[in-house]
Formats: structure tokens, C-alpha cells, sequence
């Protein structure tokens, strides 16, 4: 039950026959549910639940009576400041009281954050990564090479999927091929999440086909999220590459199909389990300025320069790789990039002081990912070569 707040105005100065009108005025335009007024002595109460102060107003404006007993009868409701809103009207009474809600604290802590991702079956046992394999450039096909490693040994994943592995493209049965892509790949994100630390996460760049119409960065989400991943948050990685504005304009001048442009990628990032990743504080190497910057999510950065010096077509840059490894993980953690191609993942990895495992199909790039790490660092290991 709600009980009325309650007000009182001193009228003594006013005509008692003026205090009875303004009384009788108030009680016939509002319910009584509502509110209401009655006089008591040289005193005005109002009884107040909610009040629609618009057609308060209006009232109080129609009435034959002094216009300081107007401007005081308003002026009382009006000056509350804690109130809340039904529709038109103040509620003065009862908008901040809590409903009572049987294990109220039990179901805020377990309520629908991430709801999608509570059902989970992970386990909450970390183990490490064997130490043959760490810190290697693995030429290998990856899914098969995932399957050799323990479960919940990776802290981190950055990768960046190509559109093309595995796949014949000189086919015209365009659903076939987009459908054995997405086969292939989700098979190797599969073992990712299973190596993929308990409270670790799995950061995506990933560029839509916008020519295609195929929206990649929202299937990729989706398998996240069937597979009882917690959605982090997404990064603008802006690219500033303005020329492509000008490459084609689909329907020019015309609402038929325009063709939108894009100067930029998305960065996907997803934890598992936990929303929370462990770790010692001594590790942490992300400064200030550094955090305050980055969390805005929306990364400047220029596109890779040296692809032709790499032999790799679709690299993204150093500076997006320490971006992610610094704000998501820790020094000594052990990062993963399943396709590592010219190795900028590992060797941010290396830079940053954490331990790596980059796995790639082409003996070509792994090469040059290990030449990429040798440049930087003397004494380090050499290919290691399924």
C-alpha cells in the first residue's frame, strides 16, 4: 500500500471562504486515488500521490481567489524536487520503493547478465601450455595441430581468419563454398575455445565482405555466442582509408541500392566464462594514458605498410596487435594466433613480453614470422616444423 506524502500551507493571511474553494475546486478535478485537500484550522493539507502539474496549473488560473493563494498553492507542490514520472504526471509517493521480490539478492547476482552465456559447461581448471610448444611458429594445418594441446592452456587469442584457406574458388555454387568456409572455420574456432583459458579471450579482426553483401563479423558473433561465449565488446578500427569512398557509388543519385562505404574494421571480443581474467599486477603494462585512450572504442590506426615486404596480402598492423595484447592480457601470458601468417601476432607477442604460439599452413609464412622474431630478438628459437 502507498502512502500519500503529505503537505502543509499555512493559509492564516487568506479568507477562509477562498481556502474552502480552492479545496472543493482541487477535490472535484482529481481522484481522490490521486491526490486531494483538506483545510484544518489556518491549515492547507494536501494529500499528494501523483499530480499531472499542467492541468494543476490550469485549475488554479480558472479560480476567482487572490492571486498569492494561487502562486503559494502551486508554488508548494511545484518546489518538491524528489519526484518520478507516470505518463503526465509527478509521482510523489512511492516511486523509489523497491518491489519486493522473494531472494532479491541471490537473483541479482545471477540475473541476465550475459544470459546467453550461463549455461555454459566450461572448466574452471587452468592448466599450461606444454613447453614445447611455447614460444614456436608451428607450420601446420591448425585444427589438427589444436587437437595435440591440454584444454584451458591459452590466455589469449588474436587472429585475424583469411577468406580463403582450404577452399577452391572456382566454383559457382556460391552457398556451397560460403558454407564450406564457415565449416572450416568454426571447426578450428572450436578447438580455440577449448584451449582457450577459463576467464581468457578470443579477439577477432575481422572485415565484412561489403561487396558481397555478407555481414562476417555478425556470423562469427553468433557462433561466439552459440557456443556460450560472453560478448565483451566490439572496436572500431578505423583505418582513415578515405579513397574508397570513391571507387563506386551502386545506384548514383538514387535510393535503388546505393553501395555504402567502409573505412574500417571490427575487432570482436569475447571471454570465456568470466568477464574477469586473473592475473599478477606486477604483469600489468598498459599506463594510464594508455587505458584511458584505448577503452574508448574506437582505434585510429593506419593500415599495415609493409605487406609487399612480407609477401602477405592481408595484414593488419603491429600497433593494432600491442593494442589488444595490452589492454586484454598480461605480461607472461601465452597468446595464440591459429592463423598466424607473417607472424605480426607472435612478434607483438615476443615485444610485449609474452609467451607465443603462432600456427600457420604456409611454410612460406612461418618463415617469415621467425625471421620477423630473429630480427627483433637475437637467441630465438628457430622453426619448428610438423
Amino acid at each position: 500500500m502507498v502512502n500519500y506524502r503529505e503537505e502543509i500551507l499555512d493559509v492564516s493571511s487568506f479568507p477562509t471562504e477562498e481556502c474552502l474553494e480552492l479545496v472543493h475546486a482541487f477535490n472535484n478535478k482529481f481522484p481522490k486515488k490521486d491526490a486531494y485537500m483538506f483545510l484544518d484550522g489556518s491549515s492547507l493539507h494536501i494529500m499528494l500521490i501523483q499530480l499531472d502539474m499542467v492541468k494543476y496549473r490550469e485549475l488554479l488560473d480558472g479560480l476567482n481567489i487572490s492571486t498569492d493563494l494561487i502562486n503559494k498553492a502551486f508554488d508548494m507542490i511545484n518546489s518538491i524536487g524528489s519526484y518520478g514520472l507516470n505518463g503526465n504526471k509527478r509521482l510523489f509517493s512511492g516511486y523509489n520503493a523497491e518491489r519486493k521480490v522473494v531472494n532479491r539478492k541471490a537473483k541479482e547476482k545471477n540475473r541476465s547478465k550475459h544470459y546467453y552465456a550461463n549455461d555454459n559447461n566450461f572448466s574452471k581448471v587452468n592448466t599450461e601450455l606444454p613447453s614445447e610448444y611455447e614460444n614456436k611458429i608451428i607450420c601446420a594445418d591448425s585444427l589438427q595441430f589444436l587437437k595435440k594441446l591440454p584444454d584451458n592452456c591459452i590466455d589469449i587469442i588474436f587472429t585475424s581468419p583469411p577468406y580463403n584457406f582450404g577452399l577452391e574458388y572456382d566454383t559457382h555454387n556460391d552457398t556451397a563454398m560460403w558454407n564450406d568456409y564457415f565449416d572450416m572455420l568454426f571447426a578450428i574456432f572450436t578447438e580455440c575455445i577449448r584451449v582457450l583459458k577459463y576467464g581468457g579471450r578470443f579477439v577477432v579482426n575481422v572485415q565484412p565482405l561489403y561487396s558481397d553483401y555478407i555481414p562476417v563479423h555478425h556470423i562469427i558473433s553468433n557462433f561466439f555466442i552459440q557456443n556460450k561465449m560472453i560478448w565483451k565488446g566490439e572496436i572500431i578500427w578505423e583505418k582513415n582509408n578515405y579513397n574508397c569512398k570513391y571507387s563506386s557509388w551502386g545506384s548514383w543519385k538514387s535510393p535503388s541500392s546505393p553501395y555504402l562505404k567502409y573505412t574500417w574494421e571490427f575487432v570482436e571480443v569475447y571471454c570465456k566464462g568470466d568477464l574477469k581474467k586473473r592475473g599478477n599486477k606486477e604483469n600489468i603494462d598498459i599506463t594510464a594514458e594508455e587505458f584511458k585512450s584505448w577503452v574508448v572504442a574506437k582505434w585510429s590506426i593506419a593500415p599495415e605498410r609493409n605487406m609487399k615486404e612480407y609477401g602477405h596480402p592481408a595484414m593488419f598492423p603491429e600497433q593494432l596487435a600491442e593494442r589488444v595484447l595490452k589492454l586484454f592480457s598480461y605480461k607472461n601470458d601465452v597468446v595464440l594466433d591459429p592463423f598466424n601468417g607473417a607472424g605480426t601476432t607472435t612478434v607483438v607477442a615476443k615485444k610485449t613480453g609474452r609467451r607465443y604460439l603462432g600456427i600457420d599452413i604456409s611454410e612460406e609464412y612461418c618463415k617469415t614470422a621467425q625471421k620477423r622474431i630473429d630480427e627483433s630478438y637475437s637467441g630465438q628459437q628457430s622453426l619448428f616444423d610438423l
